[in-house]
């Protein structure tokens, strides 16, 4: 898939060194995106910059092509000698993971070394990847802090530092975390890049405490709207137990490819998925009453297209981070306003086109006209429709002949448990 956009320069014009420029290029990534383009001259000059930029823009590569190239070839970092040379801070795991990979993808043909640091992982496999030597290093919090405090995390020839999805970080309760590993670089001179969806008043705080003059990137204009253009949302009261008969009628839409199911908590998330898979449907969870590995596993699944169906709770919207969801549906209302924006932020992407559904329960219509009137929507009373509604089917495209089931039951993908309705 090209997620190239013309109009743009290409990373090579703007100075990235050829090797980067050939690994993207390898994945047919060319051109740059606004905020790509935006922070590229200054991040490569080695200038502090704080990103501010909606999801799904690929500010990813625009902190993360500077930094390689940076790490790979710049006069005031220092030579690779297997400790870390930069170090970007992220709040999720999944995150981190993806993060990782596609630092991955661009350095494929330069010699730096790239790890995860992040809970739910052995220990110390952790510990052992560092003494072996790494140059950069993306890790949660919680795990770098820890392993910095033990002495197996060396961060005095840190020159390049990311904090990524600064916002959410601040959410998690991550702030105490994030202050002491900003202390612990304060005697190593190092460029900070600092991204964030939204700049409330701590995060401008910590940037003020330890940054160097940044310069504020904004992708998008001020009055432009929080949601893509390029994702058409539809709205619409369901009742509470009709809510997985007309999930499943949606995930039979033709032309649905990768999709998101959203709920607020993590029992229901747990519930939708298994209830899917009995209806016959492929599909994984992400929610935190899983551990790390299956979680992996069902992310894996869903970005190489064999578990097509994702369901996850708002802790995994900021980690999943694939251009090609066709489909984001909220099984539930989200608390806020912000919350809906980055939940249907992940489809509509680089360019791409996307629907993004929400099931307003008649228990969740004020919540909704909360988000509808924050956000300027204009659905304050969405109509009601069921699973049989002649309305729902025709404005989703859904097969009239579309059934509850589409076969046998399954089981939740990356779980390892076995298959029919958990009792």
């Amino acid at each position: 898939m090209s997620i190239n956009n013309t109009s743009s320069p290409t990373f090579a014009a703007m100075g990235v060194a050829a090797e980067i420029c050939d690994a993207l290029a390898a994945r047919d990534i060319n051109h740059t995106f606004a905020i790509q383009e935006l922070t590229l001259p200054i991040a490569l000059n080695g200038t502090d910059l704080i990103g501010q930029a909606r999801t799904g823009m690929g500010k990813t590569y625009g902190f993360g092509v500077p930094l390689l190239d940076r790490v790979f070839d710049a006069a005031d970092v220092p030579e690779l000698d297997g400790t870390p040379r930069a170090l970007v801070v992220v709040p999720t795991r999944e995150l981190a993971v993806q993060v990782a990979s596609d630092l991955s993808i661009a350095a494929a043909q330069i010699p730096v070394r790239i790890t995860t640091i992040l809970g739910g992982r052995d220990f110390d496999a952790q510990k052992q990847a560092l003494r072996s030597g790494v140059d950069v290093v993306v890790g949660t919090p919680g795990r770098l802090l820890d392993l910095y405090q033990r002495k197996d995390l060396r961060l005095d020839k840190v020159s390049v530092l990311v904090l990524d999805e600064a916002d959410e970080m601040l959410d998690l309760g991550f702030l105490p975390d994030i202050e002491k590993i900003l202390a612990a670089l304060e005697d190593s001179p190092h460029q900070t890049m600092l991204f964030s969806a939204t700049m409330p008043g701590a995060i401008v705080r910590l940037a003020r405490s330890f940054m160097k003059q940044p310069v504020h990137i904004r992708a998008d204009a001020e009055s432009s709207a929080h949601t893509h253009a390029s994702t058409r949302q539809v709205v619409f009261q369901a009742h509470r137990m009709d809510k997985l008969p007309v999930l499943s009628r949606i995930l039979q839409i033709p032309e649905r490819e990768r999709t998101i199911v959203f709920t607020r908590t993590k029992r229901t998330a747990a519930q939708v998925a298994q209830e899917l898979a009995d209806l016959g449907f492929t599909v994984g969870a992400v929610h935190g009453d899983l551990h790390q590995q299956a979680r992996e596993r069902a992310l894996s699944g869903f970005r190489d297209g064999k578990v097509p169906i994702l369901v996850a709770t708002d802790v995994a919207a900021r980690g999943i981070d694939i251009d090609d969801v066709t489909h984001v549906i909220n099984y539930q209302v989200p608390d806020d306003a912000m919350t809906y924006v980055h939940r249907i932020g992940r489809t509509g992407r680089a360019g791409n086109s996307g629907t993004a559904i929400t099931l307003v329960g008649y228990d969740e219509l004020v919540k909704w006209q909360g988000i509808n009137s924050e956000l300027g929507l204009e659905q304050p009373e969405p109509p009601q429709w069921f699973s049989t509604s002649p309305e729902f089917l025709e404005a989703l495209d859904i097969p009239a002949d579309a059934k509850d089931s589409v076969g046998p039951a399954r089981k939740v993908a990356g779980d390892g448990g076995g298959g029919g309705r958990r009792r």
